[in-house]
């Protein structure tokens, strides 16, 4: 691809980087081992969180780094490449997020501002597919397979198979018709969202929103995945004057048939074996016996005053001024919203919590494997910085953090923009007992592992390192000092 002959041609160059070096006060030598040191204008050194190295050039503007099976390089922000061996993965963006592009095995998939896209490759069935979208006004497929093929100019005409949650789509002149087909469900929508007829499977019903609308849906069995049989619930809806009248019966043939009636806004009523609603005034005020998860709960006014009390739950809320939720394995608390916010959820072997000021502004997530004891943590104080640390141990902690506190964990967000303002990154390995800091783009750098130490500063004109044998420092990259480290003498 052009963007990996673009790499190949870049590294080739690397000599030619060396000798502009000349140009800005640093030699084109390089130690044999230790790699090339003259930060932020050119750096290289060996990764601390992981096996592998990384080039930085140009402060924050270029990087290439290679990490196991992984191997990443980009000029941010302009556009960056990452792709891993192992699972057949690779990504590139061209000011992210402009223009994405994602490749897993045989399926690849291009967007452009979220709007425009297209996608092909070999789905599960081995057919190759290919897709081209400007959304929301063209829509096509093409598959070896004639039936999978499709194309679709919205509003105007068009056919569009698999997408939008829905298994079939056509429509003529939209809004005037269209035809959907779901779970063998046949929509036929005139004039939408004003009439529609609906049949198969079971069901039959038609609206003609907003004054009338009626369904029913036969009770009846299927085979599951196990070959088993279970039930499908049926039901029968009927509204007038939508949303003031309705009359449900929904759950039937289930152990847990329930019934709903409503004239809003005066009243609503719920009613089946496990849970009985009142609400008056609804949403406003409601009462709440929820027999099946054991507790009852008054709302008034629906969402500022809401109190549970019972196994399943309990709840005390009187917005903004405070709000605690508690049930088996899960708890939120909330205190002069939005200034405080805690949540906890405790499911199987995972044990969650999470504490927030003013939304992103401060965020403190803990999450505890509680059958091996490991924990992963991560602290974000916005814009000032972003510290987290893995399951393994290792940690990193970097400063200035834009966007990390509202989008954690966004691939795009670390490779493309993260490093323009990272003015300091500090990381640690616990493990491999290997440490590193950078400030201002390797304007000063230090590594340190068990039994060595490297230090560079300022474009490289001062150096140190040491090692179990040996400690030298050079200025101007010219060799000053070199002595032997005695075995009483451990290395700092």
């Amino acid at each position: 691809m052009m963007f990996v002959r673009f790499k190949t041609s870049f590294a080739r160059c690397r000599p030619v980087i060396f000798c502009l070096g000349l140009l800005i006060g640093f030699p084109s030598s390089t130690p044999a081992t230790d790699g090339f040191h003259a930060g932020p204008a050119f750096d290289e050194f060996a990764l601390t969180l992981g096996a592998g190295n990384r080039v930085e050039a140009l402060g924050p503007f270029f990087y290439d780094q290679q990490e196991d099976s992984e191997s990443t390089w980009a000029i941010a922000p302009l556009f960056s490449y990452d792709t891993d061996s192992v699972t057949k993965t690779a990504e590139f963006d061209l000011l992210y997020p402009l223009l994405t592009y994602e490749r897993f095995g045989m399926e690849y998939r291009w967007q452009f501002a979220q709007w425009f896209s297209f996608s092909g490759g070999q789905n599960q069935t081995e057919t190759g597919e290919k897709r081209f979208t400007i959304f929301p006004i063209y829509f096509q497929q093409r598959s070896p397979d004639p039936d999978l093929n499709y194309t679709a100019v919205f509003p105007i005409y068009g056919h569009i198979k698999n997408r939008f949650f829905r298994d079939d789509i056509f429509f003529v002149l939209f809004p005037i018709y269209g035809r959907t087909h779901r779970h063998g469900v046949e929509t036929d929508n005139y004039l939408y969202p004003f009439f529609h007829l609906r049949y198969g499977n079971g069901l039959r019903g038609w609206q003609f929103w907003p004054l009338a609308g009626k369904e029913h849906r036969d009770v009846s069995v299927i085979t599951n995945n196990f070959n088993e049989a279970e039930i499908v619930s049926g039901y029968d809806r009927l509204f007038v004057f939508w949303p003031f009248y309705f009359r449900e019966d929904d759950n039937l043939g289930t152990d847990n048939p329930e019934k709903v009636r409503g004239v809003l806004p005066f009243y609503s009523l719920a009613r089946s074996p496990q849970r009985d609603i009142t609400s008056v005034l609804w949403p406003f005020f409601s009462w709440i016996d929820d027999r099946g998860k054991k507790y009852h709960e008054w709302q008034g006014p629906w969402p500022l005053v809401v109190f549970s009390r019972g196994e399943g739950k309990t709840t005390s809320r009187v917005l903004p001024f405070f709000s605690r939720s508690h049930s088996d394995t899960l708890e939120s608390d909330t205190y002069a919203w939005p200034f405080y916010k805690y949540n906890r959820m405790r499911a199987d072997a995972l044990d969650r919590e999470r504490t927030r000021i003013l939304f992103f502004l401060f965020s403190d997530v803990n999450e505890k494997n509680t059958e091996t004891g490991a924990i992963r943590k991560r602290v974000d104080l916005w814009p000032l910085f972003t510290w987290h640390r893995d399951l393994n141990g290792n940690s990193r902690l970097q400063i200035l953090a834009l966007l990390e506190s509202a989008l954690p964990n966004n691939r795009g967000i670390e490779r493309n923009w993260a490093p323009l303002w990272s003015l300091w990154r500090s990381e640690s390995n616990p493990r491999s007992e290997a440490t590193s800091q950078s400030f201002l783009w390797n304007l000063y750098r230090q590594d340190t592992t068990a039994t060595s130490r490297k230090c560079s500063l300022l474009f490289g004109f001062f150096q140190y390192q040491s090692d179990s044998k040996m400690k030298q420092m050079r200025l101007f990259y010219i060799p000053v000092a070199r002595w032997h480290t005695s075995a009483e003498h451990p290395v700092k």
